[in-house]
């Protein structure tokens, strides 16, 4: 494939070639080419990045073509871009598409739309719907990343013919030689491992990440001193197709039954406490909204009782979580033999230690134990396990048990 613009990125970086060169100087970049591993100098290298319009996967884009290879933008529209027209803070749509080809104009390189809505609808919206609908607490971003985030724009990028996709992503991919492995982030508050335990490790040897080894606030700076109009742009939402953060809202208007008001019955001594307005608005470790005031002690949802249409409500002791059992997990690498492992059961959470009782990788169902109860541990979430810094794997949590 013809590149129309592969010299576009020089003339265009040299009216800002001081302050662009002072980044890299001022920081940990002294070569951009060294940041995606490349099998063959760079100028006989062809890297697809792929775009949301923000700020981070812009700055990637920018980095490749500092690297001295071809670049090639894509970007994939996921879902209906009338409904995010305008809103700051999305992905994927309506001025975050404007964007990501305004950053490929400004550096020079072919950028690509594709409409991928449908799919998108099909795989995580309506999977998200039908998992509160099901009484579970969905992590919609991970799906997208083991679907269209992946699975799609890495068939393309193969299809373009490039040796590597590069996303914004804040994970390093680490190769000691034996093989590829994932492990967190330099910046703990952008780490976005929880999001990718999912990854292959043949999608791991394609991918790679770049932002791994920076801290934000250095992004922002490469991202001004390229001119680039995104620069402090606000960083996207989790869940992109929720303009307004009302998710019960869309998922009500796709599963109109999860409305359907039922009890809210205490868990320990079966007492009918009062009404919800329907499963969908509840998930475990929930406190707030529940409006059955009058209590000797906080309640939270313990439960949900998705068939009969109820919310279980107890004190905190009764959210301690002794197993939790998980489905469809993946392991990247091989497993370590003597690593003490940990594991996260939300995004926002600190890994705590566990130990794993079973396979781990292939789809396979197994289990981790706590080691001290853990609290918050919904189903539908996901439980990704830690070697140190490392990522191992995980899996979708499919049931829980309490702890004594």
């Amino acid at each position: 494939m013809a590149h129309p613009g592969k010299n576009a990125y020089g003339a265009a970086m040299s009216a800002n070639s001081a302050p662009f060169s002072a980044a890299f100087a001022a920081g940990a970049i002294t070569d951009p080419a060294a940041l995606f591993d490349l099998p063959r100098p760079a100028a006989a290298c062809r890297i697809v990045v792929a775009m949301s319009g923000g700020v981070d996967s812009s700055v990637v884009a920018g980095l490749a073509a500092a690297s001295g290879a071809e670049v090639i933008g894509v970007t994939l529209q996921l879902y209906d871009h009338g409904a995010a027209t305008g809103r700051k803070g999305a992905c994927c749509a309506g001025d975050d598409i404007r964007d990501a080809r305004a950053v490929a104009d400004r550096l020079g390189f072919a950028h690509y739309v594709f409409d991928h809505e449908s799919d998108f609808r099909e795989a995580v919206v309506e999977r998200f719907a039908d998992d509160y609908l099901a009484g579970r607490t969905p992590i919609p971003c991970i799906r997208c990343n083991m679907g269209p985030k992946f699975t799609d724009l890495l068939r393309m990028a193969r299809d373009l013919g490039a040796d590597c996709l590069a996303t914004g992503h804040y994970v390093r991919r680490v190769d000691d030689g034996t093989g590829v492995t994932m492990a967190r982030a330099i910046d703990p508050a952008r780490d976005q491992s929880y999001f990718l335990y999912g990854t292959t490790d043949e999608q791991l040897a394609y991918l790679r990440f770049p932002l791994g080894g920076l801290p934000k606030a250095e992004v922002r700076t490469i991202a001004a001193a390229m001119g680039l109009g995104v620069a402090a742009k606000p960083d996207s939402q989790d869940i992109c197709f929720v303009p307004d953060g009302d998710y019960a809202r869309v998922v009500g208007a796709i599963r109109p039954e999860g409305q359907v008001p039922g009890a809210i019955v205490h868990a320990a001594t079966g007492e009918t406490l009062g009404t919800h307005r329907g499963i969908i608005h509840y998930t475990v470790g929930q406190r707030r909204g529940l409006e059955i005031g009058g209590q000797a002690e906080p309640l939270y949802v313990v439960g949900l009782d998705a068939p009969g249409r109820r919310v279980l409500v107890g004190p905190r002791a009764m959210l301690g979580v002794a197993r939790a059992h998980l489905v469809e997990t993946n392991r990247i690498g091989d497993l370590p033999g003597d690593a003490v492992l940990t594991a996260k059961v939300r995004s926002l959470a600190k890994p705590v230690p566990i130990t794993l009782e079973g396979p781990l990788g292939q789809g396979a169902a197994t289990a981790i134990r706590f080691h001290q109860s853990e609290y918050g541990v919904a189903p539908g979430q996901a439980a990704v396990i830690y070697a140190g810094d490392r990522v191992v794997g995980g899996g979708w949590i499919d049931r829980t048990e309490a702890a004594a």
